[in-house]
């Protein structure tokens, strides 16, 4: 069914959103100051990261294999992953243990009443819709790249959940690879049958986050930006379809 679907930036699950976001040229993505930052750090760390390793296991038997690709990360750098689980954005977060990681999201994620309090906390950042307001984000994204955080993308930008291929990639996490100068994190969501005592209560599959090496596109000085952008999706793509 999920391979008949024409249109592959559309959500196959869709949120309660009565809210409204309001983004402007002054929208404040990635927020600073002392007591955001303590209490972000608090929730983050002290609350979610031990609750959500604990949930994780239990209900997905959440494996991470590849750490060792990203433990000797010095600059920022842009993550990318497949989009197969509502909450696999968790999962990214746990991949990445104590390294600060923010996770772009949809804009309607900031329109459901709680979450949007929670997940701004949660380092989540709200992608604008129009352009005009694309300038501000792309500024404070850079700013943060350069400070050696790292951004997650979903480059396939739709969730198809349990979906077991890579779908075709948005070009914006490459973008900002490419202008920055900084690696790309291919990160594969992948499925396997429960075992074990698993196998008699457990319906669907449990989980494997593979970390792949990161990409770092040699060639840029070589070609247009445009060329660069596409050559590196690509690479990244590939090395992606190769493991899942």
């Amino acid at each position: 069914m999920k391979e008949q679907l024409v249109d592959e930036n559309e959500d196959i699950i869709h949120m309660y959103e009565p809210l409204e976001l309001n983004i402007d040229e002054k929208y404040q993505y990635i927020k600073e100051g002392k007591v955001f930052t303590f209490f972000s750090n608090l929730l983050y760390y002290g609350v979610a990261f031990p609750v959500l390793t604990i949930l994780n296991k239990i209900i997905y038997d959440l494996k991470i294999e590849g750490k060792e690709n990203i433990k000797d990360l010095k600059t920022g750098a842009i993550s990318v992953s497949n989009h197969v689980l509502v909450l696999d954005c968790t999962m990214i977060g746990l991949a990445f243990g104590l390294k600060k990681v923010y996770f772009t999201t949809r804009k309607g994620s900031f329109e459901i009443p709680v979450v949007r309090k929670l997940i701004k906390l949660l380092r989540a950042i709200p992608i604008p819709a129009k352009m005009s307001n694309k300038e501000c984000f792309v500024k404070q994204l850079d700013e943060a790249l350069k400070k050696g955080d790292i951004i997650h993308f979903y480059p396939e930008k739709a969730l198809w959940p349990y979906y077991e291929k890579i779908r075709k990639f948005k070009s914006g996490a490459f973008d900002f690879a490419i202008r920055n100068n900084i690696p790309v994190i291919p990160m594969v969501i992948k499925f396997r049958e429960p075992k074990g005592i698993r196998k008699i209560f457990k319906r669907k599959k449990d989980v494997t986050i593979k970390i792949l090496e990161p990409i770092i596109y040699e060639n840029q000085y070589d070609e247009n930006r445009k060329e660069c952008i596409e050559n590196l999706k690509e690479q990244v793509h590939k090395a992606m379809e190769e493991k899942i």
